[in-house]
Protein backbone atom coordinates (compact mmCIF):
# COMPACT_ATOMS: atom_id res chain seq x y z
CA UNK A 1 0.00 0.00 0.00
CA UNK A 2 1.10 3.32 -1.15
CA UNK A 3 0.76 7.14 -0.45
CA UNK A 4 0.67 8.85 -3.74
CA UNK A 5 4.03 10.30 -3.21
CA UNK A 6 5.56 6.81 -2.60
CA UNK A 7 3.64 5.69 -6.07
CA UNK A 8 5.38 8.44 -7.31
CA UNK A 9 8.46 7.60 -6.74
CA UNK A 10 8.42 3.56 -7.75
CA UNK A 11 7.24 5.03 -10.85
CA UNK A 12 10.59 6.82 -11.31
CA UNK A 13 12.40 3.90 -10.13
CA UNK A 14 10.38 1.54 -12.76
CA UNK A 15 11.39 4.19 -15.62
CA UNK A 16 15.05 3.95 -14.78
CA UNK A 17 14.94 0.59 -14.77
CA UNK A 18 13.70 0.57 -17.96
CA UNK A 19 16.15 2.78 -19.28
CA UNK A 20 18.72 0.67 -18.71
CA UNK A 21 17.42 -2.36 -19.86
CA UNK A 22 16.57 -1.71 -22.63
CA UNK A 23 17.70 -3.05 -25.89
CA UNK A 24 19.08 -1.13 -29.17
CA UNK A 25 17.37 -3.53 -31.92
CA UNK A 26 13.69 -1.56 -31.88
CA UNK A 27 11.72 -4.78 -30.74
CA UNK A 28 13.08 -5.25 -27.27
CA UNK A 29 14.95 -8.44 -27.99
CA UNK A 30 18.76 -9.14 -28.49
CA UNK A 31 20.98 -11.72 -28.97
CA UNK A 32 22.62 -13.01 -26.02
CA UNK A 33 26.59 -12.30 -25.74
CA UNK A 34 27.59 -15.50 -23.92
CA UNK A 35 29.46 -17.22 -26.84
CA UNK A 36 28.50 -20.19 -28.52
CA UNK A 37 24.67 -19.84 -26.92
CA UNK A 38 21.17 -19.65 -29.25
CA UNK A 39 19.35 -18.22 -26.29
CA UNK A 40 17.35 -14.84 -27.18
CA UNK A 41 16.50 -12.72 -23.96
CA UNK A 42 12.98 -11.72 -22.99
CA UNK A 43 11.42 -8.11 -24.11
CA UNK A 44 10.82 -5.14 -21.87
CA UNK A 45 6.98 -5.38 -21.03
CA UNK A 46 4.95 -2.15 -20.84
CA UNK A 47 1.84 -1.44 -19.87
CA UNK A 48 -0.93 0.90 -21.52
CA UNK A 49 -4.29 0.10 -19.18
CA UNK A 50 -5.27 -1.91 -16.14
CA UNK A 51 -9.23 -2.82 -16.35
CA UNK A 52 -10.30 -2.44 -13.54
CA UNK A 53 -8.08 0.54 -11.89
CA UNK A 54 -9.83 0.65 -9.18
CA UNK A 55 -11.75 -1.51 -5.80
CA UNK A 56 -13.59 -0.90 -3.28
CA UNK A 57 -11.80 -1.48 0.50
CA UNK A 58 -12.93 -4.74 1.70
CA UNK A 59 -14.06 -5.93 -1.57
CA UNK A 60 -13.94 -9.57 -2.93
CA UNK A 61 -11.59 -11.60 -4.84
CA UNK A 62 -11.65 -10.06 -8.42
CA UNK A 63 -9.71 -10.56 -11.90
CA UNK A 64 -7.60 -7.64 -13.57
CA UNK A 65 -6.76 -7.54 -16.74
CA UNK A 66 -3.69 -6.28 -18.29
CA UNK A 67 -3.15 -4.65 -21.43
CA UNK A 68 0.12 -3.48 -23.27
CA UNK A 69 2.90 -5.01 -25.24
CA UNK A 70 6.14 -7.41 -24.98
CA UNK A 71 3.98 -9.73 -22.58
CA UNK A 72 5.52 -13.53 -22.63
CA UNK A 73 4.17 -16.50 -21.60
CA UNK A 74 6.25 -16.03 -18.04
CA UNK A 75 5.02 -12.92 -17.61
CA UNK A 76 4.09 -11.81 -13.92
CA UNK A 77 2.03 -8.84 -12.77
CA UNK A 78 2.71 -7.38 -9.59
CA UNK A 79 0.52 -5.97 -7.27
CA UNK A 80 1.51 -3.51 -4.89
CA UNK A 81 4.84 -5.28 -5.41
CA UNK A 82 3.66 -8.36 -4.56
CA UNK A 83 3.45 -11.00 -7.56
CA UNK A 84 0.36 -12.49 -8.13
CA UNK A 85 -1.12 -15.52 -10.24
CA UNK A 86 -1.04 -14.72 -13.70
CA UNK A 87 -2.60 -15.86 -16.49
CA UNK A 88 -0.74 -15.30 -20.32
CA UNK A 89 -3.49 -14.60 -23.03
CA UNK A 90 -1.09 -12.93 -25.24
CA UNK A 91 1.55 -10.69 -26.16
CA UNK A 92 -0.69 -7.67 -25.45
CA UNK A 93 -2.63 -9.07 -22.73
CA UNK A 94 -2.45 -10.66 -19.35
CA UNK A 95 -5.01 -11.27 -16.38
CA UNK A 96 -3.86 -11.88 -12.52
CA UNK A 97 -6.21 -13.06 -10.19
CA UNK A 98 -6.21 -10.52 -7.05
CA UNK A 99 -7.22 -11.57 -3.54
CA UNK A 100 -9.11 -10.03 -1.50
CA UNK A 101 -6.66 -9.73 1.20
CA UNK A 102 -4.52 -7.82 -1.38
CA UNK A 103 -7.19 -4.90 -1.02
CA UNK A 104 -8.13 -4.89 2.63
CA UNK A 105 -7.20 -1.88 3.62
CA UNK A 106 -8.25 1.84 3.70
CA UNK A 107 -9.61 3.61 1.31
CA UNK A 108 -7.57 6.39 -1.02
CA UNK A 109 -4.73 3.85 -1.06
CA UNK A 110 -2.94 3.30 -4.07
CA UNK A 111 -1.13 0.60 -5.51
CA UNK A 112 1.29 0.09 -8.72
CA UNK A 113 0.34 -2.32 -11.15
CA UNK A 114 3.31 -3.68 -12.84
CA UNK A 115 4.51 -6.67 -15.22
CA UNK A 116 8.03 -8.12 -14.55
CA UNK A 117 9.39 -10.49 -17.93
CA UNK A 118 12.26 -12.76 -16.80
CA UNK A 119 15.93 -12.86 -17.40
CA UNK A 120 17.63 -13.07 -19.61
CA UNK A 121 16.63 -9.68 -20.58
CA UNK A 122 13.19 -8.39 -19.83
CA UNK A 123 12.91 -6.63 -16.73
CA UNK A 124 10.21 -4.55 -15.01
CA UNK A 125 7.50 -2.69 -17.04
CA UNK A 126 6.31 1.18 -16.20
CA UNK A 127 3.96 1.44 -13.45
CA UNK A 128 0.19 2.02 -13.68
CA UNK A 129 -2.14 3.23 -10.56
CA UNK A 130 -4.38 0.89 -8.63
CA UNK A 131 -6.94 2.55 -6.30
CA UNK A 132 -8.23 1.30 -3.09
CA UNK A 133 -11.81 3.46 -3.25
CA UNK A 134 -14.24 3.64 -0.11
CA UNK A 135 -17.11 0.66 -0.12
CA UNK A 136 -20.47 1.15 -0.85
CA UNK A 137 -22.59 3.32 1.16
CA UNK A 138 -25.36 2.23 3.23
CA UNK A 139 -28.37 3.96 1.43
CA UNK A 140 -31.14 6.17 3.55
CA UNK A 141 -34.55 7.13 3.42
CA UNK A 142 -35.87 10.11 4.05
CA UNK A 143 -39.12 9.75 2.37
CA UNK A 144 -41.75 8.32 -0.18
CA UNK A 145 -44.59 8.89 -2.53
CA UNK A 146 -47.41 7.79 -1.48
CA UNK A 147 -46.81 6.47 1.78
CA UNK A 148 -50.50 4.60 2.02
CA UNK A 149 -53.27 2.88 -0.14
CA UNK A 150 -57.08 1.57 0.31
CA UNK A 151 -56.52 -2.02 0.67
CA UNK A 152 -57.60 -3.40 -2.81
CA UNK A 153 -56.78 -0.30 -5.44
CA UNK A 154 -55.48 -1.04 -8.20
CA UNK A 155 -52.57 1.29 -8.56
CA UNK A 156 -51.17 3.02 -5.77
CA UNK A 157 -53.29 5.89 -4.88
CA UNK A 158 -55.91 5.32 -7.20
CA UNK A 159 -54.59 7.49 -10.11
CA UNK A 160 -53.37 4.74 -12.35
CA UNK A 161 -49.80 4.64 -11.16
CA UNK A 162 -47.73 1.52 -10.20
CA UNK A 163 -44.53 3.40 -9.32
CA UNK A 164 -43.53 4.36 -5.54
CA UNK A 165 -40.92 7.57 -5.50
CA UNK A 166 -38.15 6.89 -2.79
CA UNK A 167 -36.26 10.04 -1.79
CA UNK A 168 -32.69 9.88 0.10
CA UNK A 169 -29.42 9.63 -0.26
CA UNK A 170 -26.68 7.44 -0.90
CA UNK A 171 -28.58 5.05 -3.92
CA UNK A 172 -26.62 3.33 -6.42
CA UNK A 173 -27.03 2.43 -9.89
CA UNK A 174 -27.78 -1.50 -8.47
CA UNK A 175 -29.61 -0.46 -5.71
CA UNK A 176 -32.62 -2.42 -4.58
CA UNK A 177 -35.72 -1.30 -3.64
CA UNK A 178 -37.20 -4.16 -0.56
CA UNK A 179 -41.27 -4.45 -0.03
CA UNK A 180 -41.25 -6.25 3.28
CA UNK A 181 -37.91 -7.70 2.60
CA UNK A 182 -38.60 -8.73 -1.45
CA UNK A 183 -36.91 -7.08 -4.02
CA UNK A 184 -39.02 -4.83 -6.31
CA UNK A 185 -38.46 -4.00 -9.60
CA UNK A 186 -35.96 -0.70 -9.43
CA UNK A 187 -35.40 2.33 -11.35
CA UNK A 188 -31.90 4.55 -10.87
CA UNK A 189 -32.65 8.30 -11.16
CA UNK A 190 -30.24 9.66 -8.96
CA UNK A 191 -28.46 9.24 -5.60
CA UNK A 192 -30.91 10.68 -3.74
CA UNK A 193 -34.04 9.38 -6.13
CA UNK A 194 -35.32 5.85 -7.19
CA UNK A 195 -38.97 4.51 -8.14
CA UNK A 196 -40.10 0.95 -7.69
CA UNK A 197 -43.18 -1.00 -9.52
CA UNK A 198 -45.44 -2.05 -7.00
CA UNK A 199 -48.31 -4.95 -8.03
CA UNK A 200 -51.92 -4.30 -7.17
CA UNK A 201 -51.51 -7.88 -5.26
CA UNK A 202 -48.71 -6.05 -2.97
CA UNK A 203 -51.02 -3.86 -1.99
CA UNK A 204 -54.23 -6.55 -1.78
CA UNK A 205 -53.78 -6.98 2.05
CA UNK A 206 -54.02 -4.43 4.87
CA UNK A 207 -51.41 -3.51 7.12
CA UNK A 208 -47.71 -1.98 7.33
CA UNK A 209 -45.43 -2.76 4.92
CA UNK A 210 -41.67 -2.04 5.19
CA UNK A 211 -39.90 -0.03 2.49
CA UNK A 212 -35.85 -0.99 2.21
CA UNK A 213 -33.58 0.41 0.21
CA UNK A 214 -30.38 -2.11 -0.20
CA UNK A 215 -26.73 -1.66 -1.67
CA UNK A 216 -24.74 -4.38 -2.82
CA UNK A 217 -21.47 -5.29 -1.03
CA UNK A 218 -18.77 -4.68 -0.74
CA UNK A 219 -19.96 -2.04 2.45
CA UNK A 220 -23.64 -1.31 1.01
CA UNK A 221 -26.45 -2.98 3.09
CA UNK A 222 -30.20 -1.83 3.94
CA UNK A 223 -31.70 1.36 4.47
CA UNK A 224 -34.08 2.48 7.24
CA UNK A 225 -37.46 1.31 7.09
CA UNK A 226 -39.72 3.57 6.09
CA UNK A 227 -43.82 2.74 6.62
CA UNK A 228 -46.50 2.37 3.79
CA UNK A 229 -49.94 1.86 4.84
CA UNK A 230 -52.57 -0.70 3.51
CA UNK A 231 -56.01 0.65 5.18
CA UNK A 232 -59.14 -1.60 4.64
CA UNK A 233 -60.59 1.89 3.50
CA UNK A 234 -59.37 5.68 2.70
CA UNK A 235 -56.81 7.48 4.00
CA UNK A 236 -56.82 10.76 5.87
CA UNK A 237 -60.28 11.50 6.49
CA UNK A 238 -61.65 15.20 7.04
CA UNK A 239 -65.25 15.09 6.62
CA UNK A 240 -68.27 12.73 7.10
CA UNK A 241 -71.45 12.64 6.34
CA UNK A 242 -74.73 10.07 6.87
CA UNK A 243 -77.48 9.73 3.81
CA UNK A 244 -81.01 11.01 5.02
CA UNK A 245 -82.41 7.08 5.25
CA UNK A 246 -79.75 6.81 7.96
CA UNK A 247 -78.22 3.66 6.08
CA UNK A 248 -74.88 4.39 4.59
CA UNK A 249 -72.27 6.92 5.80
CA UNK A 250 -69.57 8.48 3.46
CA UNK A 251 -66.53 10.15 4.07
CA UNK A 252 -63.92 12.37 2.26
CA UNK A 253 -60.10 11.10 2.53
CA UNK A 254 -57.57 13.43 1.72
CA UNK A 255 -55.46 10.60 -0.27
CA UNK A 256 -52.35 9.21 -0.50
CA UNK A 257 -49.29 10.68 -2.68
CA UNK A 258 -47.71 13.90 -3.39
CA UNK A 259 -50.01 15.48 -4.82
CA UNK A 260 -52.64 13.51 -2.33
CA UNK A 261 -55.44 11.97 -4.64
CA UNK A 262 -58.66 12.44 -2.64
CA UNK A 263 -61.14 9.76 -2.38
CA UNK A 264 -64.55 8.85 -1.34
CA UNK A 265 -65.20 5.53 1.39
CA UNK A 266 -68.31 4.08 1.64
CA UNK A 267 -69.84 2.44 4.69
CA UNK A 268 -73.08 0.87 5.51
CA UNK A 269 -74.47 1.96 9.17
CA UNK A 270 -75.89 -0.85 11.56
CA UNK A 271 -79.41 0.26 12.12
CA UNK A 272 -78.81 -0.92 15.79
CA UNK A 273 -75.17 -0.38 16.52
CA UNK A 274 -74.03 2.21 14.34
CA UNK A 275 -71.25 0.38 13.30
CA UNK A 276 -69.77 1.04 9.94
CA UNK A 277 -69.21 -1.62 7.39
CA UNK A 278 -66.50 -0.03 4.39
CA UNK A 279 -68.51 -0.68 0.69
CA UNK A 280 -65.86 -1.78 -1.50
CA UNK A 281 -62.89 0.34 -1.88
CA UNK A 282 -63.27 3.66 -2.21
CA UNK A 283 -64.02 6.14 -5.30
CA UNK A 284 -61.11 8.36 -6.56
CA UNK A 285 -61.85 11.84 -7.55
CA UNK A 286 -59.06 12.26 -9.94
CA UNK A 287 -58.01 15.68 -7.81
CA UNK A 288 -56.20 16.16 -5.21
CA UNK A 289 -56.83 16.78 -1.25
CA UNK A 290 -60.73 15.71 -0.36
CA UNK A 291 -61.81 18.48 2.44
CA UNK A 292 -65.47 18.49 2.79
CA UNK A 293 -68.80 16.10 1.47
CA UNK A 294 -72.55 16.43 2.18
CA UNK A 295 -75.19 14.25 0.84
CA UNK A 296 -77.80 15.94 -1.09
CA UNK A 297 -81.32 16.20 1.36
CA UNK A 298 -82.75 13.79 -1.30
CA UNK A 299 -80.35 10.98 -0.48
CA UNK A 300 -79.19 10.64 -4.18
CA UNK A 301 -75.91 12.41 -4.85
CA UNK A 302 -72.96 13.06 -2.40
CA UNK A 303 -70.93 15.87 -3.16
CA UNK A 304 -66.93 16.18 -2.63
CA UNK A 305 -64.61 18.89 -1.86
CA UNK A 306 -61.67 18.87 -3.34
CA UNK A 307 -58.54 21.46 -2.23
CA UNK A 308 -56.89 21.17 -5.67
CA UNK A 309 -53.93 23.13 -5.89
CA UNK A 310 -54.81 25.65 -3.08
CA UNK A 311 -54.82 29.05 -4.23
CA UNK A 312 -55.23 28.38 -7.44
CA UNK A 313 -57.41 25.59 -8.41
CA UNK A 314 -60.16 23.11 -6.68
CA UNK A 315 -62.96 20.71 -7.86
CA UNK A 316 -66.57 19.61 -6.71
CA UNK A 317 -66.73 15.79 -8.13
CA UNK A 318 -70.21 14.64 -7.54
CA UNK A 319 -71.57 10.88 -7.21
CA UNK A 320 -74.66 9.11 -7.71
CA UNK A 321 -75.81 7.05 -4.86
CA UNK A 322 -77.55 3.27 -5.27
CA UNK A 323 -80.40 3.37 -3.02
CA UNK A 324 -79.83 -0.37 -2.40
CA UNK A 325 -76.10 -1.01 -1.70
CA UNK A 326 -74.97 2.89 -0.97
CA UNK A 327 -71.98 2.64 -3.64
CA UNK A 328 -71.39 5.53 -5.36
CA UNK A 329 -70.95 6.17 -9.25
CA UNK A 330 -68.86 9.33 -10.39
CA UNK A 331 -70.48 11.86 -12.74
CA UNK A 332 -68.33 15.10 -14.16
CA UNK A 333 -66.21 16.60 -11.79
CA UNK A 334 -66.55 20.70 -12.16
CA UNK A 335 -62.91 22.08 -11.96
CA UNK A 336 -62.25 26.16 -10.62
CA UNK A 337 -59.56 28.30 -10.80
CA UNK A 338 -59.21 31.66 -8.82
CA UNK A 339 -60.51 33.81 -8.25
CA UNK A 340 -63.74 32.24 -7.90
CA UNK A 341 -63.76 28.38 -7.00
CA UNK A 342 -60.63 28.02 -5.15
CA UNK A 343 -59.76 25.83 -2.60
CA UNK A 344 -63.08 24.95 -1.39
CA UNK A 345 -63.59 24.00 2.29
CA UNK A 346 -67.34 23.35 3.17
CA UNK A 347 -70.08 22.48 0.98
CA UNK A 348 -73.82 23.15 2.60
CA UNK A 349 -77.18 22.39 0.12
CA UNK A 350 -80.51 24.14 0.94
CA UNK A 351 -83.29 21.75 2.33
CA UNK A 352 -84.83 21.40 -0.96
CA UNK A 353 -82.15 19.78 -2.32
CA UNK A 354 -82.30 22.36 -5.80
CA UNK A 355 -79.30 24.26 -4.29
CA UNK A 356 -75.63 24.37 -3.18
CA UNK A 357 -72.95 26.51 -2.00
CA UNK A 358 -69.48 26.44 -1.50
CA UNK A 359 -67.39 28.34 0.99
CA UNK A 360 -64.04 28.90 -0.99
CA UNK A 361 -60.56 29.39 1.15
CA UNK A 362 -57.78 29.83 -1.25
CA UNK A 363 -57.61 33.37 -2.91
CA UNK A 364 -57.21 36.63 -1.74
CA UNK A 365 -59.40 38.09 1.18
CA UNK A 366 -62.11 38.56 1.00
CA UNK A 367 -62.85 34.95 -0.19
CA UNK A 368 -66.06 34.14 -2.36
CA UNK A 369 -69.13 31.43 -1.32
CA UNK A 370 -69.95 29.72 -4.75
CA UNK A 371 -73.40 28.79 -5.72
CA UNK A 372 -74.89 26.38 -7.80
CA UNK A 373 -78.78 25.39 -9.33
CA UNK A 374 -78.55 21.33 -9.02
CA UNK A 375 -80.29 18.95 -11.63
CA UNK A 376 -82.97 16.88 -10.04
CA UNK A 377 -82.24 14.10 -12.25
CA UNK A 378 -78.29 13.78 -12.37
CA UNK A 379 -77.11 15.94 -9.37
CA UNK A 380 -75.46 17.91 -11.71
CA UNK A 381 -73.87 21.24 -10.45
CA UNK A 382 -74.46 24.99 -12.44
CA UNK A 383 -72.95 27.81 -11.57
CA UNK A 384 -74.62 30.72 -10.98
CA UNK A 385 -71.90 33.14 -9.67
CA UNK A 386 -70.10 33.89 -6.84
CA UNK A 387 -70.35 36.37 -3.65
CA UNK A 388 -67.74 37.93 -1.66
CA UNK A 389 -67.62 36.86 1.95
CA UNK A 390 -66.33 38.56 4.67
CA UNK A 391 -63.52 37.48 5.04
CA UNK A 392 -61.84 33.94 4.03
CA UNK A 393 -64.38 31.72 3.82
CA UNK A 394 -63.80 28.65 5.83
CA UNK A 395 -67.19 26.94 6.48
CA UNK A 396 -71.36 27.39 5.19
CA UNK A 397 -74.45 26.40 6.38
CA UNK A 398 -78.05 26.78 5.11
CA UNK A 399 -80.58 27.35 8.12
CA UNK A 400 -83.68 24.56 7.90
CA UNK A 401 -86.15 26.96 6.59
CA UNK A 402 -83.72 27.59 3.26
CA UNK A 403 -83.88 31.18 3.68
CA UNK A 404 -80.56 32.02 5.48
CA UNK A 405 -76.96 31.30 4.47
CA UNK A 406 -74.20 31.77 7.55
CA UNK A 407 -70.09 31.78 6.31
CA UNK A 408 -67.70 31.61 9.21
CA UNK A 409 -64.93 33.81 7.96
CA UNK A 410 -61.72 32.24 9.60
CA UNK A 411 -59.27 35.26 9.18
CA UNK A 412 -61.55 38.16 9.75
CA UNK A 413 -63.47 36.53 12.74
CA UNK A 414 -66.81 37.09 11.55
CA UNK A 415 -69.81 35.24 10.15
CA UNK A 416 -71.15 36.84 7.15
CA UNK A 417 -75.23 36.81 7.03
CA UNK A 418 -76.53 35.88 3.66
CA UNK A 419 -80.55 35.71 2.27
CA UNK A 420 -81.30 32.94 -0.76
CA UNK A 421 -83.59 34.06 -3.70
CA UNK A 422 -86.49 31.17 -3.13
CA UNK A 423 -86.33 31.13 -7.05
CA UNK A 424 -82.74 30.98 -8.29
CA UNK A 425 -80.83 30.01 -5.32
CA UNK A 426 -78.46 33.02 -5.27
CA UNK A 427 -77.32 34.66 -2.06
CA UNK A 428 -77.84 38.24 -1.12
CA UNK A 429 -75.34 40.04 1.55
CA UNK A 430 -77.05 40.82 5.04
CA UNK A 431 -74.27 41.49 6.86
CA UNK A 432 -71.79 40.16 8.94
CA UNK A 433 -71.63 39.54 13.29
CA UNK A 434 -68.37 39.31 15.43
CA UNK A 435 -67.12 35.64 16.61
CA UNK A 436 -64.17 34.66 18.60
CA UNK A 437 -61.29 34.15 16.80
CA UNK A 438 -60.16 32.00 13.95
CA UNK A 439 -64.14 30.96 13.41
CA UNK A 440 -63.46 27.19 11.56
CA UNK A 441 -67.15 26.07 11.74
CA UNK A 442 -70.74 27.04 11.68
CA UNK A 443 -74.14 25.19 11.92
CA UNK A 444 -77.64 26.12 12.69
CA UNK A 445 -79.91 24.07 15.06
CA UNK A 446 -82.88 22.05 13.74
CA UNK A 447 -85.17 24.71 15.11
CA UNK A 448 -83.55 27.78 12.87
CA UNK A 449 -83.53 29.23 16.33
CA UNK A 450 -79.73 29.10 17.37
CA UNK A 451 -76.76 29.94 15.22
CA UNK A 452 -73.24 28.83 16.57
CA UNK A 453 -69.38 28.97 15.38
CA UNK A 454 -66.43 26.86 16.80
CA UNK A 455 -63.39 29.43 17.40
CA UNK A 456 -60.32 27.70 17.07
CA UNK A 457 -58.17 30.26 17.76
CA UNK A 458 -60.08 31.43 21.58
CA UNK A 459 -60.53 28.44 22.70
CA UNK A 460 -64.55 28.83 22.70
CA UNK A 461 -68.07 28.54 20.98
CA UNK A 462 -69.93 31.52 20.38
CA UNK A 463 -73.71 31.44 20.91
CA UNK A 464 -76.84 33.88 18.15
CA UNK A 465 -80.12 33.40 18.07
CA UNK A 466 -81.57 34.38 14.49
CA UNK A 467 -84.04 36.44 13.62
CA UNK A 468 -86.94 34.79 11.87
CA UNK A 469 -87.96 37.31 9.31
CA UNK A 470 -84.58 39.19 8.60
CA UNK A 471 -81.82 36.14 9.39
CA UNK A 472 -79.62 38.83 11.48
CA UNK A 473 -77.62 37.30 13.89
CA UNK A 474 -77.16 38.47 17.18
CA UNK A 475 -74.98 37.44 19.72
CA UNK A 476 -75.79 35.53 23.04
CA UNK A 477 -72.64 34.34 24.39
CA UNK A 478 -70.16 32.39 24.70
CA UNK A 479 -68.91 28.94 26.58
CA UNK A 480 -65.27 27.54 26.61
CA UNK A 481 -64.44 24.61 24.57
CA UNK A 482 -61.52 22.27 24.44
CA UNK A 483 -58.34 23.12 22.72
CA UNK A 484 -58.78 24.24 19.03
CA UNK A 485 -62.59 23.59 18.27
CA UNK A 486 -62.91 22.72 14.62
CA UNK A 487 -66.45 21.46 14.06
CA UNK A 488 -70.51 21.72 15.60
CA UNK A 489 -73.29 19.45 15.41
CA UNK A 490 -76.41 19.51 17.07
CA UNK A 491 -78.59 16.52 17.81
CA UNK A 492 -82.25 16.08 15.79
CA UNK A 493 -84.18 17.09 18.29
CA UNK A 494 -82.07 20.40 19.54
CA UNK A 495 -81.68 19.04 22.71
CA UNK A 496 -77.62 18.57 22.76
CA UNK A 497 -74.27 19.54 21.34
CA UNK A 498 -71.14 18.12 20.14
CA UNK A 499 -67.67 19.70 19.66
CA UNK A 500 -64.73 18.10 17.90
CA UNK A 501 -61.07 19.55 19.31
CA UNK A 502 -58.27 18.65 17.00
CA UNK A 503 -56.02 20.21 19.35
CA UNK A 504 -56.53 18.45 22.67
CA UNK A 505 -58.03 15.01 20.50
CA UNK A 506 -61.43 15.00 22.43
CA UNK A 507 -65.08 15.99 21.40
CA UNK A 508 -66.62 18.43 23.95
CA UNK A 509 -70.44 17.63 25.59
CA UNK A 510 -73.39 20.22 25.48
CA UNK A 511 -76.95 20.44 26.34
CA UNK A 512 -79.07 23.07 24.61
CA UNK A 513 -81.47 25.33 26.32
CA UNK A 514 -84.37 25.37 24.01
CA UNK A 515 -85.17 28.66 24.88
CA UNK A 516 -82.34 30.85 25.01
CA UNK A 517 -80.33 28.59 22.80
CA UNK A 518 -76.97 28.56 25.78
CA UNK A 519 -74.95 25.82 26.35
CA UNK A 520 -74.12 24.37 29.17
CA UNK A 521 -70.83 21.58 28.99
CA UNK A 522 -71.57 18.73 30.43
CA UNK A 523 -67.68 16.82 29.87
CA UNK A 524 -65.42 15.65 27.01
CA UNK A 525 -65.18 12.29 25.55
CA UNK A 526 -61.67 10.99 24.34
CA UNK A 527 -61.46 10.84 20.21
CA UNK A 528 -58.46 9.87 17.87
CA UNK A 529 -56.13 11.68 16.93
CA UNK A 530 -57.08 15.42 15.38
CA UNK A 531 -60.69 14.98 15.01
CA UNK A 532 -61.60 16.84 11.98
CA UNK A 533 -65.50 16.61 11.05
CA UNK A 534 -68.55 15.33 13.11
CA UNK A 535 -72.31 14.60 12.45
CA UNK A 536 -74.62 12.81 14.01
CA UNK A 537 -77.25 10.01 12.40
CA UNK A 538 -81.05 11.16 11.43
CA UNK A 539 -82.02 8.78 14.81
CA UNK A 540 -79.90 10.73 17.25
CA UNK A 541 -78.75 7.94 17.99
CA UNK A 542 -75.72 7.41 16.83
CA UNK A 543 -73.01 10.23 16.44
CA UNK A 544 -69.58 9.96 14.05
CA UNK A 545 -66.26 11.47 14.38
CA UNK A 546 -63.32 11.33 11.54
CA UNK A 547 -59.86 11.57 13.05
CA UNK A 548 -57.24 12.84 10.35
CA UNK A 549 -54.49 11.97 12.35
CA UNK A 550 -55.07 8.60 13.62
CA UNK A 551 -56.54 7.59 10.18
CA UNK A 552 -60.29 6.18 11.56
CA UNK A 553 -63.61 7.17 12.50
CA UNK A 554 -64.78 7.38 16.34
CA UNK A 555 -68.51 5.60 16.91
CA UNK A 556 -70.47 6.86 19.84
CA UNK A 557 -73.79 5.78 21.04
CA UNK A 558 -76.24 8.98 22.20
CA UNK A 559 -77.88 8.92 25.96
CA UNK A 560 -81.68 10.23 25.08
CA UNK A 561 -81.41 11.77 28.77
CA UNK A 562 -78.49 13.18 29.31
CA UNK A 563 -77.04 13.59 25.87
CA UNK A 564 -73.76 11.71 26.92
CA UNK A 565 -71.48 9.73 24.48
CA UNK A 566 -70.38 6.49 24.88
CA UNK A 567 -67.58 5.01 21.98
CA UNK A 568 -69.40 2.43 20.75
CA UNK A 569 -66.28 1.00 17.76
CA UNK A 570 -63.60 2.69 15.61
CA UNK A 571 -63.24 2.07 12.50
CA UNK A 572 -59.80 2.54 10.55
CA UNK A 573 -59.70 4.09 7.48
Amino acid sequence: MLSHRGFAAIVAIVTMITVSVGCGNGNGYSKSQDVGSNQTTSPTPAITTASPNSAAAGGAAFTLTINGTNFVAASVVNFGGVPQATTFVSATQLTAAIPAAAIATSAGSVFAVTVTNPAPGGGTSNAVAFTITSPNPVPTITSISPSCSPQGEQSLDGSGSDQLLINGGNFLANSVVRWNGNDRPTTFHSSSQLTAQISANDISVAGATGITVFNPAPGGGSSNVSTFTISTSGVGPQSIAVDPTGKFAYVADEGCGNPPIAQVSMYTINSNTGALAPIGIPVVSNDEGGRALTVNPSGKFVYLLNWGEGDTAGSISTYAINASTGALTSTPTIYGLCPGLCAPSSVAVDPSGKFAYVANEGGFTPTSVSMYTIDATTGALTSTGTIASGGRAQSVAVDPSGRFAYVANFDSNNISIYTINSTTGTLIAAGTVPTGSSPSGVTVDPSGSFAYSTNSGSDDISIYTINSTTGILTGAGTVPGGSSPSRIAIDPSGSFAYVTNLGSNNVSMYTIDSTTGLLTATGTIPAGLSPSSITIHPSGKFVYVTNHGSNDISVYGIDGGTGLLTLLSTTGT
